[in-house]
């Protein structure tokens, strides 16, 4: 009964959004606030409904239901609860529906939030996000139904891919989802302000919040996958420029450049046909990864399908909504303002120089990404695209967006001094030379990228920090009136250092993570060892464990110290998933401060003299908790520029007033 109520609810919810669409769009047209308000209540409905479904279909998982033929085919009754639940995101029909719940969610959202929208945009918006939700619970209904149901139930379900039963991947695909569905918003909102043909600095103000939620939702999704990837997949990696990874980062990239452009219309009037672009762009890349997961052209883990037919459905969905949304915006683009003119040396040429290179680099992951495909589909052959291609050409754009960072909030609006810049920022350039300097000297064996890569991170976190003091005034006058500074300056102020400081923590860990990693690979008997940098392993002993559902050999691997005290005793795991027939690694990581001790158990082989022995991988990930604590902290920064009140959605009414 629970499983035809949650199907009865998926097919309500697209009824709803067609009403919402329509309803909606005609009451902006007409201004009528009935008809407009009977679309708003259309978008409550519609996610009501998707939540029902949703929930039913977790239902299905958590009871072990194997008539829905989605349970059947990614669960297994010996499964975890988590990971019964986390199956319901897992396969391509789940990740579908999860992605129409925050789709209608948002919709949702914009009704509930945006009370102080002028009542046109708000129509058009909600009539926009009705659209997207028709096109995509359309394709949930008809193509990828997770309430499909079957006629003969197997007693046993085929389990979930090993590999995604883990606690990151479980809460990892929400976190991801509301980034990249959450610029649906963004582009419902450029949509309606080019259909109503105003776009000025009351729409950016009304838009960087959903802009801002979205970067740090995908923010932290981005983390998350990166940190399964380095402890789930035993290659001691966090980031290889996978297809599927740079489905994500590239709506990210666009969605900070965003987030700086949005800035410039609101504060100069600038820049709104370039910002409306972006807002169109960010939801269209999301959409592009959508696809590119979805459609069987890529082979990956992170893969969900390798159906060709609902890939196409996919990219036509793509195609109606980003041919729409860029036909609009190219018919409206002439009659946009051009806004206020400003200096070549300003805050707003310094914030479109950082547009010009985060999107040069989305662009040329763009193309590393689709160039393999295309180049397959003209001619057959299978090239691949990696992490050199993207080291030569990604790697120099975001060295010089990282270089000019700390000079953008210190130069003035309109026209700004760049002698008075420099004279601000000296301290930072002299301490980054010094640290690249000493990491040089120091640091064997000696790299001078990985050392001007440290030089950088010092530059990023120093410069913010003058840029605190500059606004604080700290140094220069009495403790009371800093602190007076401190506490007036607003949250969103306080919400881009942190965002800034955890880009610099980041290219801390990552320069130094990927110059000075130490790694070793040997095949060890009981008792054996291998040298590791400054640490000995030893392998001590291997056993046979059994979990929930799944047998392991378990290793015990003693590192110690040159000096030979215990570092710490490592136990990875080599598991085997009789369900599936599946084998994975389980690493084991021992955290020493910011570093990380690696270790991975390979299969048993042949020994010397006709002993058992095991492949044992070890790395020493030097300063590698950097790499995935400086995103947190760029997302918390978004978090509190978030919650600054002169971004809440209440202030929308007098940010119209004054307009």
């Amino acid at each position: 009964m629970i499983d035809e109520f949650g199907a009865f609810a998926l097919v309500l919810a697209l009824m709803l959004s067609v009403a919402q669409f329509g309803l909606s769009a005609v009451g902006g047209a007409r201004r009528s606030t009935m008809l407009a308000g009977a679309g708003q209540g259309a978008a409550l409905g519609a996610f009501l409904a998707t939540a029902a479904t949703f929930a039913a279909l977790i239902h299905g998982f958590v009871v072990s239901d194997f008539s829905l033929a989605n349970v059947a085919a990614n669960s297994h009754t010996a499964k975890p609860l988590l990971f019964k639940v986390a199956g319901a995101w897992g396969s391509h029909e789940g990740s579908m529906l999860l992605w129409c719940l925050v789709l209608t969610g948002y919709g949702a959202a914009v009704v509930l939030f945006g009370q102080g929208l002028p009542p046109r945009l708000r129509a058009y918006a909600v009539a926009v996000q009705g659209a997207l939700g028709v096109l995509f619970l359309a394709y949930t209904v008809f193509a990828s139904n997770p309430m499909a149901r079957l006629v003969d139930a197997p007693v046993e379900g085929r389990s979930l891919n090993p590999l995604l039963q883990d606690w990151a991947l479980a809460v990892h695909p929400p976190f991801l989802y509301c980034g990249y569905v959450g610029f649906s918003v963004v582009f419902s909102f450029a949509l309606a302000a080019l259909i109503e043909g105003r776009v000025d600095a009351a729409w950016a103000r009304w838009v960087r919040p959903w802009t801002l939620a979205a970067w740090s939702f995908l923010t932290v999704g981005i983390t998350l996958g990166a940190f399964w990837a380095y402890y789930e997949l035993g290659w001691g990696g966090w980031w290889f420029w996978d297809p599927v990874e740079n489905a994500s980062f590239m709506p990210w990239l666009i969605g900070a450049a965003l987030l700086h452009s949005a800035v410039v219309l609101e504060k100069r009037g600038a820049l709104p046909g370039w910002t409306v672009f972006l807002g169109l762009a960010a939801f269209t890349f999301a959409m592009l990864g959508a696809f590119l997961v979805r459609s069987g052209v890529l082979t990956s883990v992170h893969a969900f399908a390798v159906d060709p037919t609902r890939g196409v459905l996919l990219l036509s969905i793509m195609g109606i909504a980003a041919g729409s949304g860029f036909l609009m915006f190219a018919v409206r683009a002439p009659s946009l303002n051009s806004g206020g003119l400003f200096a070549p040396v300003s805050r707003e040429s310094a914030i479109v120089l950082n547009n010009i290179l985060l999107s040069a680099a989305t662009a040329t992951v763009l193309l590393g990404t689709l160039f393999p495909l295309i180049r397959e589909a003209m001619d057959g052959e299978a090239v691949s695209v990696g992490p050199p291609f993207f080291n030569l050409t990604f790697t120099p754009l975001l060295v010089l967006a990282l270089a000019v960072l700390p000079a953008g909030p210190l130069l003035a609006w309109k026209r700004g001094s760049a002698s008075l810049v420099a004279r601000r920022l000296w301290i930072a350039l002299a301490a980054a030379v010094v640290v690249g300097l000493v990491a040089y000297a120091v640091v064997s064996p000696r790299k001078a990228l990985a050392s001007a890569g440290l030089a950088l991170g010092a530059w990023l976190i120093v410069g913010v920090a003058l840029e605190l003091v500059e606004r604080t005034r700290a140094f220069r006058a009495p403790w009371a009136e800093v602190r007076r500074r401190a506490v007036g300056l607003p949250r969103g102020a306080w919400g881009s250092t942190l965002a800034h400081a955890g880009l610099g923590i980041f290219v801390l860990g990552a320069s130094f993570e990927t110059a000075w990693r130490v790694e070793a690979a040997q095949a060890l008997s009981l008792g054996g060892h291998v040298r590791l940098g400054a640490y000995e392993l030893t392998l001590v002993d291997v056993g046979t464990v059994e979990g929930p559902n799944y047998l392991a050999e378990r290793g015990l691997v003693r590192i110690v110290r040159r000096d030979g005290s215990l570092a710490c005793e490592a136990k990875p795991e080599r598991r085997f998933y009789p369900t599936g027939r599946q084998t994975t690694s389980e690493v084991a990581i021992c955290a020493k401060g910011l570093d990380d001790l690696y270790v991975v158990l390979g299969e048993r082989r042949a020994g010397e003299g006709g002993q058992p022995a095991w492949l044992v991988r070890a790395y020493v990930n030097p300063w590698v908790r950097l790499i995935f604590l400086g995103p947190l902290i760029m997302a918390l920064g978004g978090v509190v520029s978030l919650s600054d009140r002169r971004l809440r959605f209440g202030v929308a009414r007098k940010a119209e007033a004054a307009a």
